[in-house]
């Protein structure tokens, strides 16, 4: 829940616009200003004053207990120009509830945390449990000096900035475990699962790469599978920060003893049918479960089909050993294999204002971006420093598709951006006919050409549309003119993207004239060239007076059916409601 806290009438009605904007996710402090904020501070996580920056921290400095529990704090000034990130930037969130807020009051957000104005990001803010000396290790990747990565495995993480480099021994993926008493000279920052020794200027990020299977016998405590876990991940040397999940039999999906220990470790239960856990290959089935629950394995068989193709078993079965009674709990341990991300992005139209937030976030955490050298140059002033950057000429999308799934497979954070929507006529469909299951994928939506066009015609889009690529290169051209006859015979407004280059130039009048066979020359065209660039042209036509010759790859043409209209200078194509034709009588 998010605190506002006012004292004048200005203050005020800023403060309602913002409840009334997130209605739910804020709940307003009435009374003394003082009183409204200690019980704010109190009942919230996060808190945004419409205040001075001065009196809100007066009201403030008494109530700090720690950063890690203390809300985050947005002050905004009177006359609601500024969101300032008072406290709590990153661990309380501060710095993103300020963005948000100068979003909503179209104010100006400012953060003042170094990584975040300086775009390096932070060590805290990587979603992942960290130990040891942030603060130090951060200042140095600040100041650029030598900060030493090492890790077990390569793990998809943000770019870091190129003072950060790989450990000799192995590399970034070289994990060769440190031994007790290992001292490193300068900072070091470790990604790993294993228990290791950290000096003063270490700091170890944890990912959830373990799966810990557990089998139980019905009514079995808490205390002893979760006694279990941790006794069996401190003897292997694992870290309990970096679990997951518990994994198990379905049967056992309701099992308090299984759900509370998954809940003092703040991970989920994932549970599979009994056939399923039955045809994985284990070390050591057994029998009892077999009887029980339909499955020779359960803790080996559920941790490794929870951790996937390539899983390592890293402990096998072990029972637990409660004194005076028999073992009730089982559990074992499987690493998961690395496995990258790939986030396939459409970057819009060419407008830097139409390229998304969610592009945005996810250039920002891609640490390999790969693509058309032309695309990567409208975006390069938003990657963060230390962004691997691949790209490439045209005419080589399958090139690039290929090299970025196997960035990911590598187990990097890896951005493949394409025009408009990556998933229309651009990067995704390549890509994803590459990528198998073991790799995460994540989709960004972008604008397309064909919306962007429209949006500058008018209304072209209003009823039932189609898009179609005139390029045959790789598409032949019967089935292209198979598709074009279709949208003619059944009344579609069609859009035609690649419409002309210097090699094709006969497709889009040939395309024309099989439309021109099911609609009169007065049917409306829209031209649209470069769609929300600066130097973009549009203008209106008809069929039978467009010119193809001015038209090429950078246009695209939106050719209206048998109802669209020009009105009022735009291209309109209506909806078909019924008060518009009654309004028409």
């Amino acid at each position: 829940m998010i605190g506002l806290i006012s004292a004048t009438a200005a203050g005020a009605s800023a403060r309602d616009r913002l409840a009334t904007a997130w209605p739910g996710r804020t709940r307003v402090y009435d009374g003394p200003v003082r009183e409204a904020v200690e019980r704010a501070f109190a009942e919230c996580d996060q808190l945004v004053c419409f205040l001075a920056t001065g009196a809100t921290v007066r009201l403030l400095a008494p109530l700090l207990a720690d950063k890690s529990t203390d809300p985050g704090v947005v002050c905004v000034d009177e006359a609601g120009r500024y969101a300032v990130s008072l406290l709590g930037g990153h661990g309380g969130g501060a710095n993103s509830l300020a963005t948000e807020v100068g979003s909503t009051l179209s104010a100006t957000p400012v953060i003042t945390t170094a990584t975040d104005a300086t775009g390096i990001p932070g060590l805290d803010t990587l979603g992942l449990p960290f130990e040891g000396a942030v603060a130090t290790v951060t200042r140095a990747m600040l100041d650029g000096a030598p900060v030493t990565l090492r890790a077990d495995t390569v793990w998809p993480l943000p770019p870091l900035p190129p003072n950060v480099t790989a450990g000799v021994a192995g590399g970034v993926a070289g994990g060769v475990p440190l031994a007790p008493g290992t001292v490193r000279p300068g900072a070091t920052l470790l990604v790993s699962d294993r228990v290791v020794p950290l000096g003063p200027a270490d700091v170890v990020l944890r990912p959830p790469s373990l799966v810990v299977g557990v089998g139980a016998s019905r009514g079995v405590g808490v205390d002893e599978v979760y006694g279990l876990v941790v006794d069996v991940l401190r003897d292997a040397g694992l870290s309990a920060l970096s679990v997951g999940e518990l994994a198990t039999v379905d049967a056992k999906a309701d099992e308090p003893g299984i759900a509370g220990a998954a809940a003092e470790l703040g991970v989920p239960v994932r549970t599979y049918p009994a056939d399923v856990l039955a045809s994985v290959d284990v070390p050591n089935p057994s029998d009892a479960p077999l009887a029980a629950v339909g499955t020779p394995s359960v803790a080996e068989a559920a941790a490794l089909a929870a951790a996937g193709r390539g899983g390592e078993l890293l402990v096998p079965k072990r029972k637990s050993s409660p004194q005076g009674r028999p073992a009730m709990a089982t559990c074992a341990v499987v690493r998961r294999a690395p496995r990258g991300r790939l986030a396939v992005v459409g970057l819009g139209p060419g407008a830097r204002d139409l390229v998304t937030p969610r592009a945005v976030a996810e250039l920002r955490r891609a640490s390999v971006l790969v693509g058309l050298d032309q695309y990567v140059d409208q975006i390069r002033d938003l990657l963060r420093p230390g962004t691997r950057v691949i790209e490439s000429g045209l005419g080589r999308e399958e090139e690039r598709a290929r090299t970025a799934v196997a960035e990911a497979r590598a187990g990097h954070a890896v951005g493949l951006i394409g025009s408009g929507d990556a998933g229309v006529y651009a990067m995704a469909s390549p890509a994803l006919a590459e990528a198998a299951d073991d790799i995460e994928v994540v989709g960004v939506p972008g604008v397309t050409a064909a919306l962007a066009a429209a949006a500058i015609l008018g209304a072209p889009l209003g009823h039932d549309h189609v898009s179609i690529s005139l390029s045959d290169l790789h598409t032949p051209w019967e089935v292209i003119e198979r598709r074009v006859r279709a949208a003619a015979e059944a009344d579609i407004v069609v859009t035609f993207y690649n419409p002309r280059s210097r090699g094709r130039d006969w497709q889009l009048p040939k395309a024309l004239a099989l439309l021109a066979e099911h609609r009169t020359g007065t049917t409306p065209v829209g031209v649209v060239r470069n769609a929300s660039r600066p130097d973009g042209t549009s203008h209106l036509t008809t069929l039978a007076r467009i010119d193809p010759t001015t038209v090429d790859m950078m246009t695209v043409v939106t050719v209206g059916n048998t109802a669209t209209r020009e009105i009022a200078g735009r291209m309109v194509t209506p909806r078909g409601y019924r008060w518009q034709s009654e309004g028409a009588r």
